[in-house]
């Protein structure tokens, strides 16, 4: 799987620090804490036809980042909210988009570590898209295992929605090495946490379960799917889960903005065979969808 160019994003514009620019004069200062050291916070936003999806909830975890990465300052919700309108205006994007909002802690007076050196205030970048949902929703996807662990609170907590990526990415290269969508990562202790870039569940016999969110970011999708499934009254677990488990389920799926509830249909070389036919995440998906509109914002 991997995400192809679409030309209509061939000129855009995009929010940079205070206003918009053309995509070619889209940059940031190389003293900018993002460049010295992956410093930023980020969010992952959906714009649907009903509007930007669950955009309070995601400014919500954008605010609560910065306030554990200790930035001094943050633009207001309004501000935010402005600044993703006017880009949506700008290019003229009412649908399939996807935008990537970054919270950098700005400009550095000088190159080093110490936050104190970024002394001018925040930058915020508001970078919209057209792009349909990454993952495929009909097809499904394959993974594998990464021997890169994701963190938890005892290294860097992945709570945390920050810019430095690249314990993901590295587990992201292993997948494209075996030639597959995307990898799992489990935790120190062995067990599953989630995929380089996106929740886990798996059902077996009508019961639904997910990883324990200690080594995985709290997704917000994820959240509506364990929601959804409790206003459906279906059993769910949260508990820890080997990689034996997901062998052996009838049904695997990863949740998140970029792919909604997504099949995975085989795991280092396993298919995932639904022995049971019950098919929960169809039934999740079905009513993922009829929320959409009610959780989708205009601005």
């Amino acid at each position: 799987m991997l995400q192809e160019f679409n030309p209509k994003n061939e000129r855009i514009h995009v929010w940079v620090g205070n206003g918009l620019v053309p995509r070619k004069d889209a940059k940031v200062s190389v003293f900018d804490s993002s460049v010295q050291g992956g410093d930023a916070v980020w969010e992952g936003l959906r714009r649907y036809k009903e509007g930007l999806f669950c955009l309070d909830h995601h400014l919500d975890r954008l605010y609560e980042s910065a306030k554990a990465l200790a930035f001094t300052t943050v633009p207001e919700r309004s501000f935010i909210k402005k600044a993703i309108k006017e880009t949506l205006l700008a290019n003229e994007m009412t649908h399939d988009t996807h935008i990537r909002l970054t919270l950098t802690r700005g400009e550095k007076v000088t190159s080093g570590m110490d936050p104190r050196l970024n002394q001018s205030g925040p930058c915020l970048i508001v970078l919209a898209e057209w792009k349909p949902l990454v993952y495929d929703n009909e097809n499904g996807i394959r993974v594998i295992t990464s021997t890169q662990r994701r963190n938890n609170p005892q290294f860097l907590d992945s709570k945390i929605h920050h810019n430095n990526l690249l314990n993901n990415i590295l587990a992201k290269i292993q997948a494209n090495f075996a030639g597959v969508d995307a990898a799992i990562q489990l935790d120190h202790l062995g067990f599953v946490a989630e995929l380089n870039d996106t929740n886990l569940f798996m059902a077996k016999n009508g019961v639904l379960y997910t990883p324990f969110a200690d080594a995985c970011l709290h997704g917000i999708t994820r959240g509506l799917v364990i929601d959804l499934a409790r206003k459906l009254n279906l059993e769910i677990h949260e508990r820890n889960l080997s990689l034996v488990e997901f062998y052996n389920a009838d049904e695997v799926f990863a949740t998140g903005t970029m792919g909604e509830l997504t099949p995975v249909n085989e795991i280092d070389g396993r298919l995932i065979e639904n022995k049971s036919g019950i098919k929960l995440r169809a039934q999740l998906q079905a009513a993922f969808s009829k929320m959409i509109p009610d959780l989708c914002e205009q601005l």
